[in-house]
């Protein structure tokens, strides 16, 4: 592999390895928000919040967990 190529490759990799722990980073933050303030999470939940890597809607469910009665009013286009 020529120098170029591996530089790219291993710069395009990193970047992605960054945004992937982002991601997972503010889906535990929304785990623990919910946890914190004492509502229940089912598994199915926890697994699609951590399945999303959209920074946007990671975003807003963070901004949201703060306020909301339950789990449920979080899922919306969570995929």
């Amino acid at each position: 592999m020529k120098s170029e190529t591996y530089e790219y490759w291993a710069r395009e990799n990193i970047a992605k390895g960054k945004a992937e722990g982002i991601a997972e980073g503010k889906a535990e933050a929304i785990l623990t928000v919910l946890s914190a303030r004492g509502i229940e999470v089912s598994d199915d939940f926890s697994e699609r919040i951590r399945k999303c890597h959209d920074f946007d809607r990671l975003n807003s469910r963070l901004r949201a967990a703060a306020t909301v009665d339950s789990s449920d009013e979080l899922l919306g286009d969570i995929s």
